[in-house]
């Protein structure tokens, strides 16, 4: 993993290239390893380097052609580089060992259609020095970031957004994103950024720059590389996911897992310990106090009697009341919840045992990990008549389920969009009026996202519009350690079969991610393969909002002239919200967490 900008003068104007070394600093926690530099004329491409494959000077970026036609700038892996490699052997001469070479020598033989042969999480950009185009492109499901900035005279780009505000003369929030994220908990599902002149290349597409003219394209649709239904035995999704992960143990440097003590990480480390004898094998996982709600630790220590190496680490509040200001500034943009802090430590334990983690994000999109996806196949079940199956999964999931929210989303499914639009007017009331009537009707979300007409559809919406905020602060959070994440889940080979499958090889008898567990129960310690409830690297936050230190700081912040002349929220809604928290009335600590959020997210990058 790496990080790279770029500039491309569209006016034929030449770069300044301290533009863009300063644009290198701000993302340089991204590649500790190497960085340079390339311009040529109205175009200059940068990088910063974490070296995981070839760690010789042969991988430095910007890199360029045999014939020195061609210069690319690289972030992220091409797993299946090997076998690319060796059908490009005899039509180019390779002088390194790294996935980087192979991509731009792909790119040279192939063209633009090159992409379709990668397996691999990816941004890159490509320029052509006689043709003078250039030409970049963003991997299949968003895993690795692009976000780019443009206007009549220039377009730049960069791996985070913080390395283009300093290019940017007036930074304006985008209301459309803020409202998003405060009613809807959503972000990314576009290409739009909470900065209204900031934008992202979107996840399966691609840009090309020539003449002054920028085109993007989609070059990728999951939508169509699925054939439902397909069906797979066990054995066989077991086999595709054991590809996924051999691939993704490709690296120059230690390995270890992200580990929750849930089914999807637990899946990867079982797998790892006994089919491919990693018995040496380094896991992280974030811990609590015994009897906090947060606490996976019970699940976590099945793994104590094979796996010798496992590295813990305890957020409290005082932690993250200390870090919390760092934590939104190096995010750049807001996040709904405090649930990516805990990911955050867990990254920072694994800086200085590994350079690469496996990390199980993805499974829950396209394995029903949700309770919501529950709601969506009863809805399914109910309007296909299939009411004998309705009321056995309905009984199955009411008899092995700890939480019960599955049969209120199924209500809330079926009403109509005008219901659901006022279900949601009345759970935010906090917000201010104004605010939410000129926005409302500007956000689609409700109807477009809250209304799945099968559960097949709702998982394939995930993956479109959903999976990227998650993909976002595990980009974010790996790489400010300086380490880099790797999602055996999203092989696209892997996800293209498992949304080919019926829906009752996804939900079954009352379980969430049916093939996954019936494919590794016989690795899997019993106590995981049994588990129905959900957390994740969840973090304790409505505990932690509860406590002295943020007592003072929210009172504060509500009481502060710019949380009040936002125009957001009404205070005194907030206020007598905070109080019921502090009573254990209720749990509002995602309201709290936005109040906060949004106030220092303000303070840092717009009111400056």
């Amino acid at each position: 993993m790496c990080g790279i900008s770029g500039i491309v003068n569209l006016t034929g104007q030449n770069v300044d290239p301290i533009q863009l070394e300063n644009m290198l600093k701000q993302i340089k926690h991204r590649g500790p390893d190497d960085e340079g530099i390339f311009i040529k004329d109205n175009v200059g491409l940068g990088h910063v380097r974490l070296s995981i494959i070839d760690l010789t000077s042969a991988g430095h970026q910007p890199m360029f052609s045999n014939d020195e036609r061609y210069s690319i700038v690289f972030n992220g892996e091409i797993y299946n580089y090997l076998e690319l490699k060796h059908e490009l052997k005899d039509s180019y001469t390779f002088k390194s060992n790294t996935d980087t070479e192979v991509l731009l020598a792909a790119y040279i033989a192939w063209g633009d259609s090159f992409l379709s042969r990668l397996n691999g999480d990816f941004s890159f950009a490509i320029y052509d020095t006689i043709e003078k185009k250039l030409f970049a492109a963003r991997d299949r499901f968003g895993i690795k970031p692009f976000y780019y900035y443009v206007n009549s005279e220039t377009f730049i780009f960069a791996s985070e957004i913080k390395a283009l505000l300093p290019s940017i003369k007036n930074i304006i929030p985008n209301q459309k994103s803020i409202f998003e994220y405060l009613v809807y908990n959503r972000t990314d599902q576009s290409q739009e950024t909470f900065f209204d002149s900031i934008l992202k290349l979107k996840h399966g597409h691609c840009a090309t720059i020539v003449n002054g003219k920028v085109t993007i394209k989609q070059w990728y649709n999951l939508s169509e590389n699925i054939n439902s239904p397909t069906l797979l035995t066990a054995e066989e999704y077991r086999e595709e996911f054991n590809k996924s992960i051999g691939l993704r143990l490709r690296s120059d440097v230690p390995i270890g897992v992200c580990l929750s003590g849930g089914i999807d990480s637990s899946a990867i480390t079982s797998i790892l310990y006994h089919d491919f004898k990693l018995k040496e094998l380094k896991t992280f996982s974030a811990v609590y106090e015994k009897g906090n709600s947060s606490d996976e630790s019970y699940f976590i220590d099945r793994f104590k009697p094979t796996i010798k190496n496992m590295f813990y680490v305890t957020p409290t509040a005082e932690l993250f009341y200390n870090e919390f200001t760092d934590f939104i500034a190096f995010h750049t943009e807001p996040i709904p919840s405090v649930t990516p802090f805990a990911q955050n430590k867990v990254m920072q334990l694994a800086k200085g045992n590994v350079t690469v983690t496996l990390d199980g994000q993805g499974a829950d999109e396209m394995l029903g990990g949700y309770t919501y996806f529950y709601g969506s196949y009863f809805k399914e079940l109910f309007k296909s008549f299939e009411w004998g199956t309705l009321i056995k999964e309905a009984f199955q999931y009411y008899k092995k389920n700890p939480s019960k929210d599955a049969f209120k989303y199924f209500i809330y499914y079926m009403l109509s969009v005008k219901m659901k639009n006022f279900a949601l007017q009345k759970a935010s009331k906090d917000l201010n009026h104004d605010f939410y009537s000129s926005y409302s009707k500007e956000s689609k979300i409700s109807a477009d996202f809250y209304n799945p007409k099968s559960l097949h559809d709702f998982l394939l919406q995930h993956f479109e519009y959903k999976l990227e905020h998650l993909l976002k602060w595990g980009d974010l959070n790996s790489m400010n350690s300086s380490i880099e994440s790797r999602i055996p889940f999203l092989d696209h080979n892997l996800v293209e079969k498992t949304l080919s499958l019926p829906s009752n090889l996804i939900l079954k008898n009352g379980s969430s991610k049916y093939i996954l567990r019936e494919s590794v129960k016989n690795v899997l310690p019993k106590e995981i393969y049994e588990r129905h409830d959900k957390k994740g690297f969840t973090t304790p936050g409505d505990e932690w909002f509860r406590t002295p230190i943020f007592q003072n700081y929210v009172n504060d912040l509500l009481d502060s002239s710019s949380f009040k002349n936002r125009g957001y929220f009404n205070a005194n809604i907030c206020k007598q919200k905070y109080q019921k928290h502090l009573k254990g009335e209720a749990n509002f600590s995602k309201d709290i967490w936005k109040w906060i959020n949004l106030e220092i997210w303000f303070r840092k990058f717009i009111d400056k």
